[in-house]
């Protein structure tokens, strides 16, 4: 039995008290609050000359990963998604059937971090304050290939620093920071299944670390994960099939969510789409070779989907598998008193696997069209269509047999090495030259493809003369060869199809693509002169960067051509027919090369004054050229004030840019079907989309205000907290603008052909103002330019509060985000805000205006440990179009619900040998709390496959796992 949604915000409510109370404590920017011994010798994320946390004008947050991965015990990125600064995160759960293509990446799976929903390419992630190379050709980094099992703990950063690490850090960087010290043994294993009996996940690593004299110190690790994932969405159906009905266009038209939708131009048999034996509205094969007419549901204004009644739909994986292997090892040496070595290196081998798109036919340009004399069409229907004149028929279907659906298989492996030496000169003066070199090949295996060409010849099947069929093409002399293979298909029916046949048009097809990425780097900090409030601190840095990208492909995105529709009767057509359903493209290498140099300083003005114990100023400067894109500057200036131990002030002001990726300015096109709507013509089309490079693009630039307060009263021993205003802006953000979205085809036919977006689309007719239906679209584009705005604002809020309660250790850490605005400004279109809305443009989603997230540990006795997550965010909006329309029917859902999970973990300790071993039993989604069903509109094409959900929440629900963790 579930708990209500009283019981479950009522515990919310709780914690949140207990904070008001003062029982309670959040997210200072203070390191020194979960590493209070190492924290005064280390250089924080966000500077290279403020060595302690606490005087850092940079909101940071510090987690230690043991303490995030006990609420959450699957991977570092699950772990710090929860952190309400992020949003929107894409990894296994995250619609991982769509995007797999290209656009994709080639890794629509891969585990990225989204501060502010800014969108990942804009946070820029760090290895021990190293960046980190990307992994997918667009530029991301899948957080999944950083080796875990010895990180130590992870620094946020809130606010641009593009300045301290150049592009990408415009939302901000996360820095993933290991255990240098570790020393001893260490092991665990944990086994997880969820409430349903599904996703199923077993995980083990083992760490060793040991000093070497006097002078050095080495560590390994190893970590295996083998999730099996969820295969199917349908095992979830309360957001299975959910999508919005209607396109909001008017009041009778609003938008509203549905449960039982269908795409009435499919069929789960076979459908007849025209003509005489389609009738009025279309006939099914419900029985082998037999048609029966179809029952039609609630009709929507979107052209080809329904509620209920007869159509088809998808079924593709609720959840990624995910399997991967992650070695690290590091060497720490002293080569004198004044000098030091290290090098690290790490080696990830990481395999995602789904069911995407059940087979169907369809997804060709060109309607299917099926000859009158076609060998499996019965006598009878042969005479109906002979007698009305018709030598063809448009017919389309779905195959529901989960076997039969495209599995890519994603193999990613990465190899990296940092090196380094670094030391100090006389009077202070701290140095490091450093060189880093890694290289990442993503393989994507992409079983059961739709061969085009291979599906169009074996559906024109034909006597042989002996009274048996085959195909066409496999009859003629100039295609015999080629086919000489071919088995004819007969779709005709649930259960007509010879699987020979259908084993004959799926092919295995590859896409791999290498990404290469060194760095070299050096910096020199220490202090010059003092002033009357102290030392003066400044940092000397210089890079140079060099990346490269290449991919293979053998299903290429171009057009077959003529000679490939040879004696492929129908509805081959040489210049939008492609080879195959999924296509990836053929990139020859293609670099860039970064040069840059940084002059950070902290400059202190008062100390020990009237107004406070100290006041310091911070400022740094970078030039940056890309070979690409050209020269820029960046530069952030910050105030620091310490009033007193209990009250600090902060404050910066930023400069950031991002410079396009190498796909952005040079991609290979990349084509698939697109099953979209038509909204001139108001019809369903399948016409090519493509996604093109922009060789013109620059970068972005991101001006970024921070202001805070951090507070440590000291009549509340144990107690801090801080709040923080922040306020993004980016111009001339590249955006990639894309032909098929409603807002934007709009904004093509009210210029009546002369916006740049028309360039986006074909017609048949070539106008953009005849609504017939003859002037459906013939092919799609998408491009990035850099006519977008964007900006952000808001505030996060954190209080931490550690004591003893009944003489027993306690905390609790609150961490709190308000975003009300994520605003999106494009030439001709409306301004789209994503505050508070479920689902927007170009893979900006889920941005709840508040998120909240409660971390609260106490051990009731010796040795046994009690922690709790809870995480909520508030409703959501379908819609970031103020144009658009929704339902006033209030028997319609026309809103997501808020939304609340508790995860909880017990563990025990207990001494074995030399060491101790804990055991411990966690309980994720306690409540089984599904996700409540959300979309947006232009997921009807892909029912069953996008969506359902707001991304963030937990579709999965209920999921438990047990585990033993040993140290020696």
């Amino acid at each position: 039995m579930k708990v209500s949604n009283y019981l479950r915000h009522s515990l919310l409510a709780s914690a949140c008290s207990l904070v008001f109370s003062g029982a309670a404590m959040a997210q200072t920017a203070n390191p020194a609050e979960d590493e209070s011994s190492e924290a005064a010798n280390i250089i924080v994320t966000g500077s290279r000359v403020i060595q302690n946390g606490d005087n850092s004008p940079t909101p940071l947050a510090v987690v230690g990963v043991e303490d995030i991965l006990k609420a959450t015990p699957s991977t570092i990125s699950d772990a710090v998604n929860n952190l309400p600064v992020f949003s929107a995160p894409r990894g296994q759960v995250s619609n991982p059937n769509t995007g797999i293509g290209a656009g994709g990446g080639g890794n629509a799976v891969a585990n990225q971090l989204n501060l502010r929903n800014l969108l990942p390419q804009r946070t820029l992630i760090l290895f021990d304050g190293h960046r980190v190379a990307p992994t997918t050709s667009t530029g991301i980094v899948d957080v999944d290939t950083v080796p875990q099992y010895l990180l130590k703990r992870v620094e946020v950063v809130t606010g641009g620093v593009s300045a301290i690490y150049g592009s990408d850090a415009i939302s901000g960087v996360v820095n993933f920071i290991t255990d240098k010290d570790f020393n001893g043994i260490k092991a665990h294993a944990q086994y997880g299944i969820s409430d349903r009996g599904d996703g199923k996940a077993w995980q083990a690593g083992i760490a060793y670390g040991t000093k070497l004299g006097d002078r050095g110190h080495f560590e390994v690790s190893y970590e295996y994960r083998d999730d099996k994932g969820i295969s199917q969405r349908s095992s979830r159906p309360e957001f299975w099939r959910w999508t919005i009905a209607n396109n909001g266009n008017s009041a009778a038209n609003g938008l509203f969510l549905t449960g039982d939708a269908v795409r009435t131009d499919l069929s789960f048999s076979g459908l007849v789409r025209n003509g005489v034996l389609a009738g009025a509205s279309g006939a099914e094969f419900k029985t082998d070779g037999v048609l029966t007419s179809r029952s039609l549901g609630t009709a929507t204004n979107i052209g080809t989907m329904r509620i209920g009644g007869d159509g088809a739909y998808y079924d593709g994986s609720l959840k990624a598998a995910q399997r991967s292997h992650q070695l690290f090892a590091r060497l720490d040496y002293e080569l004198s008193d004044n000098i030091d070595f290290y090098v690290e290196g790490a080696a990830n081998f990481k395999r995602n696997a789904f069911w995407g798109q059940n087979f169907q036919i369809l997804a060709i340009p060109d309607a299917i069209q099926i000859s009158r004399d076609n060998f499996f069409l019965p006598a009878a229907y042969k005479t109906q269509l002979l007698n009305a004149g018709q030598s063809t028929f448009q017919f389309s279907r779905v195959y529901a047999d989960p076997n039969l659906r495209i599995r890519p298989i994603i193999d990613e492996t990465q190899f990296f090495i940092n090196t380094a030496l670094q030391g100090q000169l006389e009077g202070g003066w701290d140095w490091e030259v450093g060189y880093v070199h890694s290289q990442t090949k993503l393989a994507n295996t992409e079983f059961n493809n739709i061969n085009n060409r291979k599906l169009l010849a074996a559906l024109d099947a034909v006597d042989n003369g002996s009274g048996q069929a085959t195909c066409y093409a496999r009859t003629q002399a100039a295609t015999a060869a080629e086919f000489a293979s071919c088995v004819p298909l007969n779709a005709f029916g649930p259960t007509a199809s010879n699987p020979a046949a259908l084993a004959y048009i799926m092919d295995t097809t590859h896409f791999t693509a290498w990404t290469k990425q060194d760095n070299l780097m050096g910096h020199i900090t220490g202090s010059p002169f003092a002033t009357w409030a102290g030392d003066v601190k400044v940092a000397l840095s210089g890079e140079w960067r060099h990346q490269s990208y290449r991919s293979t492909s053998d299903a290429d995105t171009v057009a077959i051509g003529a000679a490939a529709c040879t004696n492929l009767r129908f509805a081959c057509n040489p210049t939008s027919t492609q080879g195959w359903f999924q296509t990836f493209p053929n990139r020859s290498t293609v670099s860039q090369s970064v040069t840059e140099a940084a002059l950070e300083a902290n400059v202190p003005l008062l100390k020990d004054s009237a107004i406070g114990d100290h006041l310091d100023l911070t400022g740094a400067l970078r030039w940056t050229h890309y070979n690409t894109t050209g020269t820029y500057w960046t530069w952030k200036l910050g105030l620091d004030w310490q009033v007193s131990d209990a009250i600090r002030f902060r404050a910066t002001r930023s400069r950031d840019i991002r410079a396009p990726t190498l796909d952005d300015l040079f991609t290979s096109p990349s084509c698939f079907p697109a099953n979209a709507n038509d909204s001139l013509t108001n019809q369903g089309s399948t016409a090519i989309d493509c996604t093109i490079a922009n060789a013109g693009l620059t970068s972005e630039v991101g001006n970024t205000l921070t202001a805070g307060v951090v507070l440590k009263p000291s009549f509340i021993p144990g107690f801090s907290t801080s709040f923080d205003y922040y306020n993004i802006k980016i111009s001339n953000a590249i955006t990639t603008v894309v032909g098929t979205n409603a807002t934007i085809q709009a904004a093509c036919y009210a210029s009546g052909g002369t916006s740049l977006y028309c360039s986006l689309q074909d017609r048949a007719l070539g106008s953009f103002t005849n609504t017939s239906a003859a002037n459906v679209v013939t092919n799609w584009r998408r491009q990035p330019f850099n006519i977008a705005e964007v900006s952000t604002s808001g505030f996060d809020w954190e209080m931490n509060y550690a004591h003893n309660v009944f003489g027993r250790p306690f905390s609790l850490r609150t961490m709190v985000t308000y975003q009300p605005h994520v605003r999106f400004v494009q030439p001709s279109l409306v301004t789209l805000d994503m505050g508070g809305v479920a689902f927007g443009q170009n893979g900006t989603q889920a941005n709840p205006r508040l998120r909240i997230a409660a971390f609260l540990n106490f051990s009731p006795f010796e040795n046994f440990t009690i922690n709790i997550m809870e995480r909520w965010r508030s409703a959501l909006n379908l819609t970031a179009d103020p144009n658009q329309f929704v339902s006033t029917d209030t028997t319609k859902i026309t809103k997501v619900p808020s939304y609340a999970t508790t995860n909880i973990n017990f563990s025990y300790k207990f001494p074995v040998s030399t060491g101790d071993a804990e055991v411990f039993f966690n309980i994720q989604n306690l409540f089984d709390n599904i996700a409540p069903p959300a979309n947006f509109q232009g997921s009807q094409g892909n029912i069953g496959l996008f969506g359902g959900f707001p991304i963030g929440d937990d579709p999965v629900g209920r999921y438990f796992t047990a585990g033993v963790k040993v140290k020696f």
